[in-house]
């Protein structure tokens, strides 16, 4: 031990004096050749001044955004989770709070520090690529067999629950579109794309609230799972071909968009995931593996830039990638893990927030805006749940049954603010209306767990000798 110390000495001493008269004859290489080195005497030679520089640096201000909308995110999400909802919804909450809406009104010299406007062009790219992953687990999510299983109920619902809302915010369009729309902006385009928007089911957070309570595999749950994924399949074609008619000005001239997407589509579904079901089977479990995640990045980016290139967005892409993987459940259980963990723990978080930075709630400042947002949020519950209801109840189900999916079906959550964000990016949406979208997307998110529990309660007090479940335990298979 003391040997290994006086050698670590003996080294120390040896070669710290020849770097120090190496450097004094370099300094006098300086002197013989007439070379005048100055020291630049400002204020970031001091600590505080380097402090200060280092502190405006576009990596320090992009690790301190990091850290904050995670703190906030995991601490709403976490408050949410007590009081009995999801915790994405506490992480939507907390990216509005970031915002202008509340952080920049209480503090708005530390929000402007924090999220200065040079700096929201990175944190754009990471939540866009937050959210690619995102809609590639929500395709891998997407199970053909419930849509097999509970096709004609699931088709008639789901599509019901499009077509109430969607018709009902074309019908609001007519009314808000002179005063809230963007000028340059179609009345065809802006429509549609507020029929759309209403239509949105957000089926990853709808999976979870149903796994939560217990009802994955009741008839109830299974039923309003296989809604709930034609609902998004459906939603998301109609989104690609508004997407192509904003883009290219018009229905005729985005024709070649609508094929182009139709093709890649058919070429995704009917050559591709055939293509891998085959591969699956024939390798079997040596499928999973570290090599697999970067076969499935490129598969998934490239998808992605396919669809980006063709004039709709990327998202498509994703989740088309998601729906070819094979059904090998051990490999989705794979990527699912590797891939949700970091979008959902690290980059969906970003996209919250850039969407709270969006989000002005301080535009909404008189009571005409206010009752028109009130409007919009009840013209999407009266559309989603009502529609959903009635179709339900005309396949069968009883009232209360019927109330349920319909409750279910109205939960819009994450997947509604990529959609109204993609409206943002397009110029279809005004700060204002996206403010009104966005609360619309939060209020019917954080409703569904208490309906549910008010069906719940209902129940244990009617029926006070059985659990109000065992109404819809029948096996869904």
């Amino acid at each position: 031990m003391r040997r290994n110390i006086l050698f670590y000495i003996v080294t120390l001493l040896v070669f710290g004096t020849g770097v120090y008269f190496m450097l004094a004859a370099g300094r006098n290489l300086e002197l013989a050749s007439g070379l005048q080195v100055t020291v630049a005497q400002t204020s970031s030679a001091s600590l505080a001044g380097a402090f200060s520089t280092n502190l405006q640096e576009p990596l320090t201000i992009l690790l301190l955004q990091v850290i904050a909308i995670i703190v906030a995110a995991r601490l709403m999400g976490l408050l949410l989770h007590k009081i009995g909802q999801p915790a994405v919804i506490g992480e939507m909450i907390a990216g509005i709070m970031l915002g202008p809406s509340l952080f920049g009104a209480l503090f708005p010299a530390v929000q402007s520090f924090l999220f200065p406007a040079s700096s929201l062009g990175l944190l754009k790219t990471l939540s866009q690529l937050g959210v690619i992953l995102f809609m590639f687990v929500v395709g891998l999510d997407l199970n053909l067999g419930h849509l097999r299983l509970k096709a004609q109920t699931a088709v008639l619902v789901s599509h019901a629950s499009i077509m109430a809302p969607f018709s009902l915010g074309i019908a609001l369009s007519l009314l808000i579109y002179r005063s809230f729309a963007t000028p340059h902006i179609s009345f065809t385009a802006f429509a549609l794309f507020m029929g759309v928007a209403m239509s949105i089911t957000a089926f990853p957070v709808l999976a979870r609230i149903i796994e939560e309570r217990g009802l994955t595999k009741t008839w109830l749950g299974t039923t309003a799972i296989a809604c709930a994924a034609v609902d998004d399949v459906t939603a998301w074609c109609m989104l690609a071909i508004v997407v192509a008619i904003t883009k290219a000005g018009g229905l005729a001239s985005s024709v070649t968009t609508i094929v182009l997407t139709l093709v890649f589509i058919g070429v995704m579904l009917f050559l591709l995931k055939p293509w891998a079901e085959r591969l699956a089977e024939r390798v079997g479990n040596d499928l999973i593996g570290k090599r697999i995640v970067t076969l499935v990045l490129v598969i998934v980016f490239t998808s992605s830039l396919f669809t980006e290139l063709i004039g709709i967005h990327a998202l498509f892409g994703a989740f088309l990638a998601g729906v070819i993987m094979p059904s090998h459940e051990g490999l989705r259980s794979f990527l699912r893990e590797r891939l949700e963990t970091f979008s959902a723990s690290f980059l969906l978080p970003l996209f919250f927030a850039f969407t709270g930075l969006r989000t002005q709630i301080g535009l909404l400042d008189d009571w005409q805006s206010w009752l028109m947002c009130v409007a919009v949020i009840g013209v999407a519950i009266a559309g989603k749940l009502g529609g959903s209801m009635i179709a339900a109840r005309w396949t069968g189900m009883n009232w209360q049954e019927s109330f349920l999916v319909g409750a279910l079906m109205n939960t819009r959550g994450l997947v509604e603010l990529i959609v109204l964000n993609l409206g943002y990016d397009l110029g279809i949406l005004p700060a204002k209306i996206f403010g009104m979208m966005v609360l619309m997307a939060l209020v019917t998110t954080f409703m569904t767990g208490p309906l549910l529990w008010l069906v719940e309660f209902w129940n244990r007090t009617t029926y006070a000798t059985e659990s109000w479940r065992n109404q819809f335990t029948v096996d869904a298979g």
